[in-house]
């Protein structure tokens, strides 16, 4: 039976999301296989990977918020903002920085703050990702974002940091679309020198955290034995994030038929709610754009709905 559910993947450097994908319907044998956020090759972390069925779900767990342990050194820049790419700028001087200094300039980068996307990022400018413009030596116009930090936590003890390049650990919590290694740059303009981020980890995507998370040798070990489904979530847990509403009579037919209907009141506040029958996913609503008080469906999980894994 093929494969189905969401399963906890714990991605190690050195690998692509895709080069994650190829090994997974290898070791699953399934071609239905989709990642939920792409990780740069050297950093390690959380990777929710979807399977079967739940790959309809795998957007949803892409735009959850994600937590993030990283490495910031001040002291010089690089071209792609990480430890891998050439020095573009650097500060040799000795330097003194107080923990209050470093708190301030990690509160002033919390809430809702712009941020340029790296030239050596995958966002598209003219149909073209901007890597492809860094790696011919062009540069391009880029898009300013506008991303959400919930938090910025020091993690490192400590009154006092001096040298000519200074290291901190950090925790962010943030949203979709963050670029961690932009954000250590901020860090260092805010401090008044260059910086780059110098290692990361994801530590939690949406509701998943490192503790559920396996390793692919564990998978393949675990898909020797037979009991895959032990380690894999149900298609219910992408949507978590959401309110659910068991149906009710009257919307039965109306929701298996994927029909547009009155506005559930949840909708007033949530941008989706998921109707579930008998406990299980059967179809994910949101307000209908044109029609005011109607709801439509965003997506249709199957009716009777399955949810195994």
């Amino acid at each position: 039976m093929e494969p189905n559910g969401i399963l906890p993947l714990w991605k190690e450097p050195g690998m692509t999301s895709h080069d994650c994908v190829f090994r997974l319907r290898k070791i699953l044998k399934t071609k239905k296989v989709g990642h939920t956020g792409t990780l740069d090759p050297q950093v390690d972390g959380v990777l929710p990977i979807c399977l079967g069925r739940s790959t309809k779900v795998a957007e949803y767990i892409t735009d959850q918020g994600k937590t993030y342990e990283a490495e910031v050194l001040i002291g010089f820049s690089t071209e792609t903002e990480d430890a891998e790419g050439a020095v573009v700028e650097q500060d040799a001087s000795d330097k003194t920085i107080s923990r209050k200094q470093l708190e301030d300039a990690l509160q002033s980068l919390t809430g809702d703050i712009e941020q340029i996307p790296p030239m050596y990022s995958a966002v598209k400018v003219n149909g073209r990702k901007l890597y492809e413009y860094a790696r011919k030596g062009e540069t391009v116009k880029r898009p300013v974002r506008t991303v959400h930090i919930d938090s910025i936590e020091l993690l490192d003890d400590g009154d006092i940091w001096e040298g000519q390049n200074i290291r901190f650990r950090i925790r962010i919590r943030c949203g979709k679309g963050t670029y961690i290694r932009t954000l250590a740059v901020q860090i260092g303009e805010a401090l008044g020198y260059p910086a780059h981020m110098s290692q990361l980890t994801r530590t939690q995507s949406g509701s998943f955290t490192k503790e559920q998370c396996v390793t692919l040798a564990e998978v393949e070990e675990i898909a020797q034995n037979g009991d895959i489904g032990s380690i894999l979530q149900p298609l219910s847990y992408g949507l978590s994030s959401f309110p659910f509403e068991e149906i009710t009579a009257d919307l039965l037919f109306g929701i298996k038929n994927g029909q547009v209907l009155e506005e559930h009141p949840v909708l007033k506040t949530e941008p989706f709610v998921v109707f579930t029958y008998q406990g299980k996913p059967a179809a994910l609503y949101k307000r209908h754009p044109d029609k005011p008080g109607k709801m439509k469906p965003e997506k249709m999980f199957g009716f009777p709905p399955t949810d195994e894994v």
